[in-house]
């Protein structure tokens, strides 16, 4: 993983346009419509996956930050599942500037380490714009989740952007002590028991949002390890956990009802 630069706090610049490109359609079924599609983010074009729930009232967004595998298989069905709970979810390829997620995960690794800071909040700010641009999407209630290294990076997008409504980390590195007072949006949090990497962090994290007076709660899963949603070595736990991350969502953002899905 790339080295950690310092955080930005304050509002989101949203007055670019954002170009898009629709693409032939990869998943259609009685309740989503998924696709691909490129917007602008500076000179750029930067390639997401967006999953709409198939509705006619408008609805709250979600921008999916990936895990350091980039736009994976995992992170398109984490998409839909989320679509399927009333959310319209837009996962941009992180790598896109570097033609996009390859299809080894150690190349993958590779880019995601020399990704730069102010570059991927700009791709995620860009992003944002575009979900809060969409008809169907209720421009007050969009909220934000990141898997892995993606759980890492919303806690600083979550500084940054004072426009979101909620942000959700799934077993990412938590931040330094000092930084958690910036924190203002509320959030949830999913970590494994057995993830002695990201867990050792914990205990000073827990402490520094009781001074601070942060919005923020998490939930550590028994008996699985990190990257438990993608891996299901719990089917049980991990159906836990995204319940209580779709609980958590819905309560700040609203949604459509239950699937069951």
């Amino acid at each position: 993983m790339g080295s950690r630069q310092g955080w930005a706090s304050g509002g989101v610049a949203i007055g670019f346009l954002s170009v898009v490109l629709l693409v032939q359609p990869v998943h259609t079924s009685r309740d989503i419509h998924a696709e691909y599609i490129k917007y602008a983010s500076g000179a750029d074009s930067i390639t997401a996956y967006i999953a709409y729930p198939e509705r006619r009232e408008s609805g709250p967004g979600l921008l999916v930050i990936h895990e350091i595998f980039g736009l994976s298989d995992f992170v398109r069905d984490a998409a839909e599942r989320l679509a399927r709970e009333g959310f319209v979810v837009l996962a941009p390829d992180l790598l896109s500037r570097f033609g996009g997620t390859p299809a080894s995960p150690d190349s993958a690794r590779r880019l995601i380490a020399s990704l730069k800071r102010e570059v991927i909040t700009q791709d995620l700010d860009a992003g944002f714009a575009y979900l809060k641009g969409l008809k169907a999407v209720q421009d007050t209630h969009i909220g934000v989740i990141g898997f892995c290294w993606g759980g890492g990076e919303a806690f600083p997008y979550a500084v940054h952007n004072r426009g979101l409504a909620a942000f959700v980390v799934c077993y990412g590195p938590t931040p330094k002590a000092s930084e958690i007072d910036y924190m203002k949006v509320p959030g949830f949090g999913v970590y494994a028991d057995k993830d002695i990497r990201v867990n050792q962090g914990l205990s000073d994290f827990s402490g520094a949002l009781t001074q601070y007076h942060v919005e923020f709660k998490f939930k550590i899963y028994p008996g699985v390890g990190h990257g438990f949603l993608r891996t299901r070595e719990d089917p049980k736990i991990a159906d836990q956990a995204w319940g209580d991350v779709i609980r958590f969502l819905r309560g700040r953002l609203g949604g459509g009802p239950k699937t069951g899905k």
